[in-house]
């Protein structure tokens, strides 16, 4: 600060301000401030203006609401809740494998919890849908815990963290495909939790803009730790939240000030750091920095020394001070000016010590929810300062090995216990008891209450919902019927069907079209002006291209969420939506359609939590292909998305060529989802190459669906003959192929539509399986032996994937020799003929293989495959396009 020229006029000024404050309040002193502000700039004065405001609590005590419980009942329910959470993962380490746990981030977290739980988090009832959480992840041992005290988890279940296997066990963190009925999100770091809440929370107001279903009370907590906030998905999105005003989120981030390894913010602040952060981006922002033991120093803090220190002192330092005790903290920080130390003479080091933090205070925490449940137009962070091992003493607390504590010697358990106040004794503690009220005890009475009064227990999970109407295959009349003639792409034949659903009576309004900004790259700008893009505000301009049929339309109550260029963004998006069956008790059909090189490749973590937490919905990989997508070269060519996919296990998907496999596969895909609750959800790839259609030949809808069905079957009149497997864009160079070997060769070809490699592994690694373990029993047959095993000749298989991708099926076909062609390498930016002739996988190079097969089968002689290769004009010399 500069020295003060004239400190009389300085006080005068003061003096006027805080008449203002005491008799006209705060909005008007607010007022006043930003007339003064606007003044200043108009000549150019710069203002010391600053985001970040004092290291000391947002909400002054005059200010605070007041927690109406009982503070003392709820310490004693928050100090079993710690002790059993404690004892479960010390009697984990204990039994052979040491299955593990973290116990220091709950430690740091649990009044966060406890108040929430007690006053905030609504469980649902007859008139709402329950608040949704999503927990930080390694606190999973203290939510168990206090379900245990509740009732809800068994002793049995308990000594059973983190052991899956069998079932009836505890899943290591939240994850709904293990706890269906209990874990409503899967986090754990990797800033997955915040993303997706912020995009819940969204989908949230679109469905009440939308008047689909009443969201008015509900609101979306997450809990993240400050370390988490390195992940750029964890604060990448909270420009929508500020932007959206979305009033219905609110962010808890416990600022332990640790991650893994050490300190968050060593030489810095991190609560100060995204203070500035949150608030620029337009959040509320509430800081709980110190608890109510500092209260009274605050009042004696005249001349601001106190608040001095506190604002210079780095993080590191602030370790040091919980770490290394009072005598510490009361030679390093009341030290550094005579007058603190005078401040605290007459406090013991013990005193000092137990100055608490402001995320331990259970009135600071209440006050600061209460703040942010009732502030309207603005989300809310809370940035609550606490102690990483709060409770384990010299052992654990703020120590840099604070996250790997695991085991705890037996006196600092004795330690942790005396200061909590858990009744076991001595001769029992080395057993690690867990401690459990009776029903009728009043800890037990007083957290049913609360859980009552809140509408029920938490967590939990809606496994299934309603059932929806599903429409019959010949609503799609106008894709399975063929394109007449006309050109088109896969994508346009996806619009037709899309655009089929949103006009049904029944389900149409539960379709949520997803596009990360590039609509008008799908064909779907029709949409713009017939559903509307959402937007919380509506439309405050008129659109510069509204004299077109179809013009950019943003309405409050418009169907597509367009989520411009941010595809983590969108799939956050469609997870939200893709899981409203469950938390919202109303399904929606969410189809998220973008390029595929940016969808597994790009959101895998997101992808792979899709399947963790049910997600049923359509993933549409649009200019799907290495080699569809002409022109854009090697970051927008994807030919490893089916790879990537088969990766989770109930991601079921489809690479079709033709308008009627896209509408059966749409079509199977609700009666999976919506039908029949099954837990999948569909990735479709899509093209942008325009060829005809042909109509749905009958009987093929149930290959479509197993993933091959037979296109057309050879004329046995050649001397030879071929299986020829194709999909996606790449089967129309096999039907070519099929012709070039009939028409030079003299050999007949059948050819197969293969929808889905991955579905077709599948199914032959189940009947594998079954058939190794049920040596006794009948045999079963794989679908793709079942198609294959009465066709004659080789079999050859090309696709514009990777060869992994079609390789997958190797093992099941009924044929020695099995040839394939794929997109291994990086793209290049060319012609799709030049692309497929450098990836080898065009038509010429299928007949090439064909005739290889038949040579290795002994049909003919490889002069035969050296003049096709001279006659076709392929380079046996060529770099192989899969060495980079």
């Amino acid at each position: 600060m500069h020295d003060d020229a004239d400190p009389i006029e300085t006080r005068e000024w003061l003096d006027s301000l805080e008449s203002v404050l005491e008799n006209e309040g705060i909005e008007r002193t607010r007022y006043l401030l930003t007339r003064l502000a606007e003044r200043a700039t108009r000549d150019g004065t710069q203002l010391p203006y600053s985001i970040v405001t004092p290291f000391r609590n947002t909400i002054p005590v005059t200010q605070e609401a007041r927690m109406p419980g009982d503070l003392f009942m709820e310490r004693r329910i928050r100090s079993l809740v710690r002790w059993n959470a404690l004892v479960m993962v010390l009697r984990a380490n204990k039994r052979p494998g040491e299955l593990g746990g973290h116990v220091s981030t709950f430690t740091s977290i649990a009044t966060l919890y406890d108040v929430g739980f007690n006053y905030f988090f609504h469980g649902g009832d007859d008139k709402r849908e329950a608040d949704l959480i999503y927990w930080q992840g390694h606190s999973s041992p203290g939510i168990y815990a206090r379900s245990y005290l509740e009732g809800r988890i068994s002793e049995e279940q308990m000594d059973r963290f983190r052991s899956d296997v069998d079932g009836g066990g505890l899943t290591s963190y939240p994850h709904p495909w293990l706890m269906p009925e209990y874990w409503q999100f899967p986090t754990v770091s990797m800033g997955l939790g915040p993303i997706q809440a912020i995009y819940q929370a969204h989908v949230m107001k679109y469905l009440h803009s939308r008047e689909l279903s009443d969201h008015s009370e509900r609101k979306v907590w997450c809990y993240v730790g400050d370390g988490e906030c390195d992940e750029p998905e964890t604060l990448g999105a909270i420009g929508l939240a500020g932007r959206e005003k979305l009033d219905n989120l609110i962010f808890v981030i416990n600022c332990n000030l640790q991650r893994l390894d050490g300190p968050v913010r060593g030489n810095g602040k991190i609560i100060q750091e995204l203070e500035g952060v949150f608030r620029g981006a337009g959040w509320n922002v509430l800081k709980v920095v110190w608890g109510r033991h500092w209260d009274p120093l605050f009042e004696k803090d005249d001349n601001g020394l106190m608040q001095k220190a506190m604002d210079l002192s780095v993080d590191g330092e602030m370790q040091n001070y919980k770490s290394n005790g009072g005598a510490y903290t009361r030679k390093h920080f009341f030290g550094k000016y005579p007058e603190l130390l005078k401040m605290v003479e007459d406090l013991t080091d013990e005193d000092i010590y137990r100055l608490n933090r402001g995320g331990h205070d259970p009135y600071k925490v209440y006050a600061a929810y209460h703040a942010a449940t009732h502030h309207k137009g603005q989300p809310t962070v809370i940035l609550a300062h606490t102690v990483k091992g709060y409770g384990f003493g010299e052992q654990g607390e703020s120590q840099n090995t604070s996250h790997q504590l695991k085991k705890l010697d037996i006196e600092t358990v004795k330690k942790f216990r005396d200061r909590f106040g858990v009744p076991i004794p001595d001769d029992e503690i080395e057993a690690l008891p867990y401690y459990r009220p009776s029903p009728d005890s009043p800890e037990a009475v007083y957290m049913k209450k609360r859980r009552e009064k809140l509408g029920g227990y938490l967590p939990k999970r809606r496994p299934d919902t309603q059932k929806l109407p599903i429409p019959g295959l010949d609503a799609f009349k106008a894709v399975t019927g063929g394109s007449d003639g006309r050109e088109i792409s896969s994508t346009m034949a996806f619009v037709r069907v899309l655009n089929t659903l949103v006009k049904d009576k029944q389900i149409g309004k539960r379709i949520v079209p997803i596009v990360p900004d590039e609509a008008r790259t799908f064909g779907m700008e029709g949409m713009f002006r017939q559903l509307g893009i959402y937007t919380s505000e509506g439309q405050k301009y008129t659109p510069n291209d509204s004299g077109q049929m179809m013009f950019y339309r943003e309405d409050k109550q418009g169907q597509i969420l367009e989520e411009g260029i941010n595809e983590a963004g969108a799939m956050a998006a469609w997870m939200a939506a893709a899981t409203s069956y469950s938390n919202n008790d109303y399904p929606l059909i969410p189809f998220y359609i973008y390029y595929s090189m940016f969808g597994f490749q790009r959101v895998g973590d997101l992808a792979w939590a899709a399947g963790d937490m049910r997600c049923r919905g359509f993933l549409l990989g649009g200019t799907a292909g290495r080699t569809t997508l002409n022109g854009e070269g090697l970051q927008h060519q994807d030919g490893h998305s089916h790879v990537l996919s088969a990766t989770i296990p109930n991601c079921v998907s489809y690479d079709p060529v033709f308008g009627y496999e896209v509408a059966v596969i749409i079509r199977e895909g609700m009666r999976r989802m919506y039908a029949e609750n099954e837990s999948v959800y569909f990735y479709i790839t899509l093209m942008n190459e325009n060829y005809e259609h042909p109509a749905m030949p009958e009987g093929v809808e149930n290959g479509i669906v197993k993933g091959m069905y037979l296109f057309e079957e050879g004329s046995h009149n050649g001397k030879a003959r071929v299986q020829l497997l194709g999909s996606g864009t790449i089967f129309n160079e096999v039907r070519k192929a099929a012709k070039l070997l009939n028409d030079k060769y003299d050999i007949d070809s059948d050819i197969w539509c293969c929808t889905s490699f991955t579905e077709l592994a599948r199914d032959g690694h189940h009947v594998r399986r079954w058939n190794m373990l049920h040596p006794s029993e009948n045999k079963r047959e794989s679908y793709v032996s079942q198609c294959l095993k009465s066709k004659k000749g080789p079999v050859i298989a090309a696709t514009d994937y990777m060869r992994l991708f079609a390789d997958q099926i190797r093992q099941f076909v009924p044929h020695s020799i099995y040839q394939v062609l794929g997109t291994d390498g990086f793209g290049r930016s060319d012609t799709r003929e030049q692309l497929r002739s450098h990836f080898e996988v065009d038509h010429r190079y299928v007949t090439v293989a064909a005739l290889d097969a038949l040579v290795q089968d002994g049909v003919l002689k490889s002069d035969v495959v050296a003049q096709a290769i001279e006659d076709l004009g392929i380079d046996p010399d060529k770099q192989n396009p899969a060495v980079a």
